[in-house]
């Protein structure tokens, strides 16, 4: 076991995801403690541990997926902010031919693959800046990303690059719980969900979380 695996281990606990019971996950129940650990391991500075908690976005793209199978059963699909991977779950156990969860955190990637294991799926994992990617070699046909436009410089570049897949004729599924950064022109509201939110995390017990299809 590595030191990331143990790490997850020790600070997170398997737990339904409380707006997804089907699936389960290796979740956190306060963020402080985690990411204090998580620093004095690696005994240098690290990025909050977003990967240990089910968030609104995640959530509302797995319940949905859960709803509209169709749209990730039999395409390649991208889990684009994957966190501990929930997204990919989903797409992963309604039949996606293949998905792709990507994180810039290399924690992440191991809550994915321990997350994958209870749920009993498959899919990659990368902790690659795909923005960087250029567009025609991105192969998903389908772009998840749930809760990615919480910081502003990071949300317009991740907003730019989504547009730009749409252009190509890639279906981007954003979801998002009112995040000041989050895009207001160019989507179609598929539907809206009251999701259950840790109040350390959010300051609030549930958040009114809106699926989005993403146009050019």
């Amino acid at each position: 076991m590595d030191a990331a695996e143990a790490l997850i281990r020790e600070f997170t606990r398997v737990c339904p995801a409380p707006f997804v019971p089907e699936f389960r996950l290796y979740l956190a129940d306060q963020l402080v403690p985690l990411w204090e650990a998580s620093e004095w391991r690696a005994a240098a500075p690290q990025p909050p541990p977003f990967w240990a908690f089910a968030w609104p976005g995640s959530q509302a793209l797995a319940r949905y997926l859960l709803a509209q199978p169709a749209l990730v059963q039999g395409k390649r699909v991208l889990d684009f902010g994957s966190g501990g991977g929930l997204a990919a779950i989903a797409a992963a156990h309604l039949g996606a031919a293949h998905v792709l969860a990507c994180d810039l955190d290399p924690v992440a990637l191991v809550a994915q693959r321990l997350n994958a294991e209870l749920n009993e799926v498959c899919f990659e994992r990368t902790s690659e800046d795909l923005i960087e990617r250029a567009a025609a070699d991105l192969k998903a046909e389908v772009v998840l990303a749930g809760d990615v436009c919480y910081e502003r410089a990071a949300a317009e570049r991740i907003t730019d690059w989504l547009r730009r897949l749409a252009a190509r004729g890639t279906s981007i599924v954003l979801a998002d719980p009112g995040r000041s950064y989050a895009p207001s022109v160019g989507l179609e509201l598929l539907i809206a969900y009251d999701v259950p939110t840790l109040p350390e995390l959010e300051s609030v017990d549930h958040k009114r979380t809106e699926v989005w299809r993403m146009h050019h």
